[in-house]
């Protein structure tokens, strides 16, 4: 008996690592399938004993597991598991995204401090990857995300269901969403991903018999009635039996089912049963947008078309976007748009308010990384080719279901830009032309949280809307929520208030400052630490007065105003303070130089201006400020150049300067967000757009110009005379603009500063239009280019 005991325990030691082996070898199939749940079975069962099997085979079952988590939106678990991984020491180079996913579900579980180290790591590990800056010094302190969460009252709606509700779309009286169907038929058809059903279009016809209740930001348990199960998330593209490529990347998914009701309503409406037989397949139907007439809908589907489902060339069914026209209460036959591609995936469509402009998700070949928001405009009958939305919107992250309201800001959903865990919604203003994006904003709690929150639908003013998430409220299921705005669009403005000594520019620590706010009525007294500066948190829409005060200097008081402000991003003011000086008498053979400082637009004379007048013969400064008239006066000595600034809040100059031959203008003109600047002698070849060296040194001006202020943004606005036919003049001053602006960025300012604009003729000097006879330099004065200041 002793021997056959040896026996059994000596062929049980030999086949538990063989089992093991073969458990990984199984599990690994299944996650190469995207079979994550199934992957996740077995994982576990062959890592109980993880000592059967050999290291580098450990590693790549626990590496392997923790993504099967992440991926199924089962957080705690992939924590575990990233932890256990972690904990084992330094990763091998191929395992460093492992440092990235474990930020990513700590910062899911709320564990920010324990994100912000795991970001750190990872940003030791990854130089090129700059995203684990951002998060981690959100990490440090993330009230910037949570001191605006109480202008929002969000609701959780009575409506959602067992199943996920997710991506709102407005559509005439009512809203259309996505959902997993059970499927009418009888056959029930799940997603291999997480063993969950597939998705279709739905419609409520009626706004008005939404019901919603209290939600939380972060959680609760206000929808505990509601069955949990795995979240429905899947890659950009992917179905359920193929593996991934370089190009798929996380995404909520969209699927596509039979059935046209799932208890939103008591009976079948009919509009949601044409929805259900012309739009949606039993394949993958996802957010949709339509145009303000209600008539066209664009939509995302895999790519099965005419009754055909195609792959690329590595085997992923892809995403496409389809279009599709209603006559009657009918929908039309869907048709693919032109740039779709068998090879990548193209979905989450966006109509611009006046439908000439169509923002989608995609992740083609050129992007950022992961996903990137496309914008194409619609010209002579079609879309016109993709255009990247850039940087400020755009990260190696995926950046995901855009919308755009009425005042041309597009909200987007990232997992790329700090937030507070998962995917955040984000919002950006856009460029006139709508194909460029300022800097980009997270919305903060409440309408973010820890979880996944996306597909935001809203107005200009985000006084209501709807939005997905699956945040605890809804248990692990996406739901829809909505959400009215009861305070201010903007939490308090961070603004950083700096005191240096005039000449020096040293900082003045321990300097008194008295903060007065007329609004209420009071002052705060404070005091600057060692750098010399003091933070504060300023209310929205109020004006404020600064007065620094510090013995052996002259006070000094500068006023600050939050009104019209179109950002939440901190400020910074500096105070400056001068010694006081001994005033000398006019000495003979002194001069005086007289001017005057008025508006750019009307020359109407501007009152407080500090003008500085500097020596260029010895580097010395003179100050003044100007009186009612906008005149103002220096004592000067001839034979020295002069150079002559003028400084007042929120407008801007390009100053003067005086030569010692009294050569120069002291008259300075002075200009604010929304002035229109020409530029003297910017002149190009006939027919040519190339810039002349002649012009380079007009451009040079406008170079210092964006250097002087850095934070001012400007359109380049390029005219022509009336002759040559308008289309070709449109086309030329196009070029001619861009030119100018190509020209200043290769100089070392950003794009995203400026924006090339051609006018052609439609904006006219004088009467030399069409038909009418003039003289060259007549023509000459519409042959102009410009700058607007469009943000100061």
């Amino acid at each position: 008996m002793k021997h056959i005991f040896s026996i059994i325990v000596l062929a049980w030691v030999l086949v538990r690592p063989a089992l093991a082996q073969s458990l990984v070898k199984q599990a690994d199939r299944q996650f190469d399938q995207l079979a994550y749940t199934k992957a996740i079975e077995l994982y576990e069962q062959a890592l109980k004993n993880p000592s059967t099997l050999a290291e580098t085979d450990r590693l790549a079952a626990r590496a392997k597991l923790g993504y099967s988590y992440q991926q199924t939106r089962d957080m705690p678990n992939a924590e575990r598991v990233y932890r256990e991984l972690i904990s084992q020491g330094a990763l091998p180079a191929d395992y460093t995204k492992c440092y990235l996913y474990y930020a990513q579900t700590l910062a899911s579980n709320g564990k920010y401090r324990e994100a912000q180290e795991a970001y750190d790591k990872y940003g030791a590990t990854q130089t090129s990857d700059k995203r684990g800056q951002g998060f981690s010094k959100l990490y440090q302190d993330v009230s910037a995300l949570t001191r605006n969460a109480g202008s929002y009252k969000v609701e959780y709606l009575s409506m959602n269901t067992r199943q996920a509700e997710f991506s709102p779309m407005m559509y005439k009286d009512g809203l259309v969403f996505v959902s997993t169907g059970n499927g009418s038929t009888g056959v029930k058809r799940v997603f291999k991903w997480n063993n969950t059903p597939f998705l279709d279009l739905y419609y409520l016809p009626d706004l008005k018999s939404i019901r919603g209740s209290k939600a939380a930001s972060l959680g609760g348990s206000s929808a505990a009635t509601k069955r949990i199960r795995t979240q429905l998330i899947r890659p950009l593209g992917s179905d359920d039996f193929t593996a991934p490529t370089a190009n798929d990347s996380r995404t909520v998914g969209f699927y596509g089912g039979t059935n046209i009701s799932q208890g939103y309503e008591d009976q079948p409406i009919s509009e949601s049963d044409q929805f259900s037989r012309t739009l949606n397949t039993k394949y993958h139907e996802g957010p949709a947008t339509f145009t303000k007439d209600g008539s066209r809908v664009i939509f995302t589907r895999n790519n099965y078309n005419g009754g055909k489902y195609r792959k690329s060339s590595d085997g992923i069914n892809k995403l496409k976007l389809y279009t599709a026209t209603q006559t009657s209460g009918v929908w039309s036959k869907a048709e693919e748009l032109p740039f779709n591609n068998d090879e990548y995936s193209t979905g989450h469509p966006a109509l611009s308010k006046d439908d000439q402009l169509l923002y989608f998700a995609s992740d083609r070949p050129g992007g950022f990384g992961g996903t990137d928001i496309y914008v194409s405009k619609w010209v002579n009958g079609k879309w016109g080719e993709p255009v990247n939305l850039g940087k400020e919107v755009n990260t190696k992250g995926n950046e995901l279901f855009p919308f755009v309201d009425e005042k041309g800001n597009i909200y987007f959903s990232s997992d790329g830009r700090p937030g507070l865990g998962d995917l955040d919604m984000f919002y950006a203003q856009l460029s006139p032309d709508g194909q460029q994006a300022l800097l980009s904003r997270n919305l903060g709690e409440p309408l973010n949280s820890s979880k996944d929150d996306f597909g935001i639908v809203t107005d200009g003013d985000r006084m209501s809307g709807y939005f997905s998430s699956n945040r605890k409220n809804g248990g692990a299921d996406d739901d829809l929520y909505r959400f009215t705005r009861e305070g201010s669009l903007y939490p308090c403005r961070e603004l950083t208030v700096s005191i240096v000594d005039a000449e020096t520019k040293q900082p003045l620590a321990n300097t008194s400052i008295a903060m007065d706010n007329p609004a209420s009525n009071g002052q705060k007294q404070l005091k600057t630490d060692t750098e010399g500066l003091v933070r504060v948190c300023l209310t929205v829409d109020s004006d404020f007065k600064f007065l620094a005060t510090r013995e052996g200097y002259l006070d000094n008081q500068i006023g600050f105003s939050t009104k019209d402000m179109s950002d939440d991003q901190p400020s910074r003011l500096e105070i400056p303070l001068s010694k006081p000086k001994v005033e000398e008498k006019p000495t003979l053979g002194m001069t005086t130089l007289r001017g005057r400082i008025t508006t750019q637009t009307d020359k109407q004379p501007i009152e407080g201006v500090k003008v500085v007048l500097v020596n260029e013969c010895d580097g010395t400064s003179q100050e003044t400020t100007t009186g009612p008239d906008g005149s103002y006066e220096f004592s000067v000595k001839p034979g020295c150049d002069y150079a002559i600034e003028a400084m007042k809040d929120n407008m801007g100059t390009t100053g003067s300067r005086i030569t010692k031959e009294g050569v120069g203008s002291t008259d300075i003109a002075m200009f604010k967000k929304g002035d229109i600047i020409k530029i003297d002698n910017i002149y190009y070849d006939l027919n040519k757009s190339a810039i002349r060296p002649d012009a380079a040194v007009e451009l040079d001006k406008v170079v210092a110009l964006m250097k002087k202020y850095p934070t001012m943004n400007i359109e380049m606005r390029s005219h022509t005379d009336s002759r040559a036919s308008t289309k070709y003049n449109a086309t030329l001053s196009s070029n001619r603009a861009k030119a100018a602006v190509s020209y200043i960025k290769s100089k070392g300012i950003a794009a995203k500063r400026m924006i090339a604009k051609g006018y052609g003729e439609s904006q006219l000097l004088n009467k030399c239009k069409d038909g009418v006879n003039c003289p060259e330099e007549d023509h000459q004065q519409n042959r102009r280019t410009e700058i607007k200041i469009l943000k100061f």
